[in-house]
């Protein structure tokens, strides 16, 4: 019996091609799109909950809150605090620090055929860090060689993870092999780890014992609880994660021990591990926020929606040709349930087939994905992957088979091989309707999102930063050589192509973004509120076409004289004039003593335009200068570059030569929002042919349903354009609906989106406007393809048709 019904099942999709190519199409479309956007998801919330107690860990963060109201978000806590956790409070279990490594040169020392060894230098921006032992106490890694209770023990001693193993010495046992840091220290390998999944916010590669820490950075205060550096952490597991209240609660007590009168501008809390890597206040340019997750799941659930109304529509336009077979098989003694079983079988393995060709579709799609989207994801038919896959072939029988089932299955014996088309099929129009203006509605909401956000990050790109971004070129300055500087300034210059070199900790707009306390006027307190530093020296303004409108530029020193101050610090301190401040005392936190405003530089961006633009002061303290802006001239670029190759690598022999475009360096504080810019195209693509496949389901039902009148109107002396209009008119209404619907939903919803930013661009009206005529243009497209088909059918043809 079983076997009938398949091969009934399996004839009947063979002599209804076009239906079942058109069903096979959209289902797979949709479903692939589904899962790929659940692979995306699942990586998201999948970021180191590897670890063992992930439920249990939690990151200290410090919360800094100004008289004037503003809060300022760190995700960094004092070194100290660590070891405070371990021994004063019995609610942790374990605590540890972590320092990491803005930029560490390793050196691995190899030996050559002869003996001597072969210097292979790598500059690390990433991956490298200073941690405790207690840090493998926390967090899981899963040790190939080495014991993890006493690999970081001793100074001087490293721990690598596999591929970095691999990097750095071949095929060679790395255990008891030498790595030189920074030209201050050899290490030795005492560990080897696993390789960490993908979805890990502490991606660490080479782990470094923090008693080496006095040795790469001799001068940092390990005991000092006031300096707050961007790369330090605190994390803690806890016995029992309902403590976390009761020991954030405890905090204050500490706080006022180690800041005194000032405690009340700190908060410390104890951030569970599951919200790090949505922490988009302290990620600096933003990060994926949940919300942008469940919104993409809900697309991905309207992808397999509208795959599914494809089903219907195109199921019931088949009503016709299958009502005699209805009909006849009914005559024949077919029960109700067994036609709805046949015509579930059919949906099942044309669901089936949709499901392999989607499975592959994804795997031959997700490296380009992964490529475009800058992500890691991989397609393993785990337990969660299979049970997605499950789920979403259930779903799709069920929403896709079971109307269309009910429907044809309804028939009765007389009224299906009479001809006409059966009530039920004819009263269900109003419901395909429907299921049109829904489709439309998920495509023109995509539309007109993936619209906002290419503006958004167009401007984001393009917007003035009070600077000059172009042609910029930023190389590193080794911290050791400070004399070296002056000369490699000096030996550029002399290239016609470089128009003008400054030195400086950062550029105007950076990652890293220094600060502290400071006093005006001369005052004996300091105020309540922080400002934010750029150390320069007096090429700074020229190099990044900054400009003055009040003063003049700092001179030549290789330490702090004097000040230039924004106008954000004008508009904080209510000064109109710039003019008033030339000359005013003012004194931070690096000089001992208050030194004069000398100039007033016009407001530039010192962060991402997520941030409105703080009070800064620019000086020069040429300890701390840690890059080099060289402006070009932009022609013979590569000429140009080999150039400053050359020069730095003749003065600075043992370093490894890097460098970056400022423009580029800059493009990097928008990857989250360059990362749903293309996920928006990528689902509304998708989205539009979907669409298109369900208007031509639709379509393809009117045909069936008025063949004969369309015969009578061309016997009657009606052109083709007539018709075509005729059956156009109807499906453009449904269109104009699903427009008006979806319009304000998508500006809501961009709206919001929207608030991420201070600085954005105002939603216009162009882009409903184009997001309609392009759902107009679709719909027409489909509609006239079928019209025209059906109005230069043969009159006589359409009229016997019935």
């Amino acid at each position: 019996m079983l076997r009938n019904y398949f091969v009934i099942a399996l004839r009947n999709l063979r002599s209804q091609r076009t239906y079942t190519l058109l069903n096979m199409l959209g289902l797979t479309v949709g479903m692939a799109g589904s899962l790929l956007v659940f692979l995306f998801i699942r990586y998201h919330l999948s970021t180191d909950r590897h670890h063992a107690k992930f439920d249990r860990i939690y990151r200290v963060v410090t919360d800094l809150h100004l008289d004037d109201g503003v809060v300022e978000y760190y995700p960094e806590a004092p070194l100290p605090m660590a070891k405070t956790l371990r021994t004063d409070y019995p609610q942790v279990e374990q605590a540890a620090y972590l320092k990491m490594n803005r930029e560490l040169t390793v050196e691995p020392i190899r030996k050559s055929a002869s003996g001597q060894p072969t210097p292979t230098r790598y500059l690390e921006h990433k991956s490298t860090a200073l941690v405790e032992p207690e840090f493998f106490d926390i967090f899981d890694y899963h040790w190939l060689r080495g014991n993890p209770e006493t690999a970081l023990h001793e100074p001087n001693s490293v721990v690598l993870t596999e591929s970095w193993a691999r990097k750095y010495f071949g095929d060679t046992d790395p255990m008891g092999q030498t790595l030189r840091l920074n030209h201050l220290t050899t290490t030795k390998v005492t560990g080897l780890l696993a390789d960490p999944p993908k979805s890990t916010d502490t991606d660490i590669q080479l782990f470094i014992s923090i008693k080496t820490l006095p040795i790469l950075i001799p001068d940092y205060d390990q005991t000092g609880w006031w300096a707050l550096m961007s790369t330090d952490r605190v994390f803690v597991t806890l016995k029992n994660p309902q403590s976390a209240t009761s020991l954030e609660a405890a905090m204050p007590a500490l706080l006022k021990k180690q800041f005194g009168n000032d405690w009340r501008y700190y908060q410390f809390h104890f951030q569970p591990l599951s919200d790090v890597h949505f922490d988009v206040k302290r990620i600096v340019g933003g990060a994926i926020r949940p919300s942008l997750l469940w919104s993409l799941g809900l697309v991905g659930l309207f992808l397999v929606l509208t795959a599914c109304i494809n089903f219907i529509n195109l199921a019931t336009a088949q009503a016709l040709r299958r009502s005699k077979e209805v009909g006849i098989r009914k005559t024949l003694g077919s029960t109700r349930v067994q036609l709805v079983r046949q015509f579930l079988l059919e949906t099942s393995l044309l669901v089936g087939a949709a499901t392999c060709l989607a499975l592959l579709l994804a795997v031959v799609t997700l490296p380009l994905f992964n490529q475009w989207l800058s992500t890691p994801l991989l397609l393993q038919l785990d337990g969660q992957t299979l049970g997605f896959i499950g789920l979403l072939i259930g779903v799709v029988i069920v929403l896709a088979g079971s109307y269309p089932a009910a429907v044809l299955s309804g028939f009765s014996p007389w009224a299906a091989l009479k001809g006409p088309l059966p009530p039920k099929v004819s009263g269900s129009y109003s419901l395909r309707q429907s299921l049109i203006i829904l489709q439309f509605m998920v495509c023109q909401a995509l539309l007109i999102g993936s619209f906002v956000v290419a503006g958004q990050v167009r401007y984001l790109h393009q917007a003035d930063l009070g600077f000059s971004k172009d042609n910029v070129i930023v190389v590193n300055l080794p911290d050791n050589q400070k004399k070296q500087q002056e000369i490699l300034k000096n030996e550029l210059l002399r290239y016609p192509a470089i128009k003008s070199v400054s030195a400086s900790r950062t550029p105007p707009s950076s990652r890293l973004l220094y600060g502290g306390s400071f006093k005006l006027f001369g005052k004996a307190e300091w105020e309540e509120s922080t400002i934010s530093e750029k150390l320069a020296d007096a090429d700074f303004l020229a190099t990044y076409g900054l400009q003055l409108v009040a003063g003049r530029n700092l001179v030549a020193s290789d330490t702090i004289q004097e000040y230039l101050v924004n106008e954000a610090l004008l508009k904080k301190i209510n000064v109109r004039d710039p003019q008033q401040l030339i000359g005013k005392l003012l004194q931070y936190h690096l000089s001992p003593v208050p030194l004069p405003i000398v100039g007033v530089v016009k407001d530039f961006h010192l962060r991402s335009l997520h941030e409105e633009i703080k009070p800064c002061i620019i000086a020069s303290q040429k300890s701390l200068f840690k890059q080099a802006g060289i402006r070009v001239s932009g022609k013979n670029p590569t000429q140009t570059l080999q150039h400053i190759r050359q020069v730095w690598e003749k003065l600075f022999p043992d370093e490894v030569f890097e460098y970056q475009y400022l423009d580029e360096q800059l493009a990097t504080f928008y990857e989250t929002e360059n990362l749903i810019f293309r996920l928006v195209n990528i689902l509304a693509a998708i989205a539009i042919l979907i669409c298109g496949l369900g208007l031509y389901g639709l379509v393809s039902f009117a045909v069936v349903q008025r063949t004969k009148e369309i015969g009578v109107r061309k016997v009657l002396g009606a052109s083709v354009l007539h018709i075509v209009a005729l059956l156009s008119n109807h499906f453009l209404k449904l269109v104009l609906i699903a427009i008006v619907l979806a319009s304000p939903i998508a500006w809501w919803a961009m709206q919001q989106w929207l608030q991420e930013f201070a600085y954005k661009i105002d939603i216009q009206w162009w882009m409903f406007a184009l997001a309609g005529l392009l759902a107009v243009g679709l719909a027409l497209i489909t509609v006239a393809y079928q019209s025209v088909k059906a109005a230069r059918m043969n009159p006589v043809k359409s009229l016997r048709s019935e």
